[in-house]
């Protein structure tokens, strides 16, 4: 199945238009999330155990805090969408092609 093939199918097109919409709702997420003082689940959990006190910061991160740095939270979380949706598009893509070739 080439590209092009890939792309005339319904869904196909209905995936990418899903893609889309997720990825330009991201900044509207960050900002309902920072609006209810919204944290993550393991976190919460952290300090239920105790655990959160004895946590080992590290600063090594790709997107860290679901956002690019620099960029502001909306622009960032948007950047940070961008490139999360691509690079696991283009992840999945590959494993299918390379699976399709050895069958």
């Amino acid at each position: 199945m080439s590209v092009r093939t890939a792309a005339d199918d319904e869904w196909v097109q209905r995936s990418l238009a899903g893609l889309t919409v997720m990825v330009l709702l991201a900044p509207v997420f960050a900002w309902a999330a920072a609006r209810v003082g919204y944290s993550e689940p393991m976190e919460n959990a952290a300090e239920a155990a105790g655990a959160a006190s004895s946590a080992v910061a590290t600063d090594v991160s790709l997107l860290s805090g679901y956002a690019l740095p620099g960029l502001g939270p909306h622009l960032g979380t948007l950047g940070a969408a961008l490139l999360g949706t691509a690079l696991t598009l283009a992840l999945g893509v590959g494993f299918a092609r390379l699976l399709a070739t050895e069958s």
